[in-house]
């Protein structure tokens, strides 16, 4: 049976908004990631599953990220990009109320590992 071009493109295109998983964040730890949210002070600004006290309102709920296909309304959901968001989100769109909390590239990788573990 052969597949309509159009079809197939369809295809293509769903498979692209895939979910991102925690198992593709190569070198991060989930638990350190805990920690790091718990020192930086994330809840004050966030939602976050699994956190005592992340009840913010100022920025989204982080919870089921890893079934979101966006990250700030801009980049494609890779582990790659949230942790460039993570690391310095005013540097990818200047407007947002993300602030540059001053994380090492390695924390940002714990950090996007514990928000993708987290179903």
């Amino acid at each position: 049976m052969r597949i309509p071009r159009a079809v197939s493109l369809g295809f293509v295109l769903a498979g692209a908004c895939g979910r991102a998983d925690a198992r593709t964040v190569p070198g991060g730890n989930a638990d350190r990631g805990k920690a790091t949210i718990i020192a930086a002070g994330c809840g004050a600004c966030h939602v976050i599953d699994g956190i005592d006290d992340a009840h913010g309102e100022v920025g989204p709920p982080l919870s089921g990220i890893a079934k979101r296909s966006v990250i700030g309304g801009i980049l494609p959901n890779t582990p790659d990009n949230i942790m460039r968001w993570i690391e310095d989100a005013p540097s990818i769109s200047p407007h947002t109320a993300m602030p540059n909390l001053g994380v090492t590239p390695e924390q940002a990788r714990d950090i996007a590992a514990y928000l993708y573990s987290r179903r």
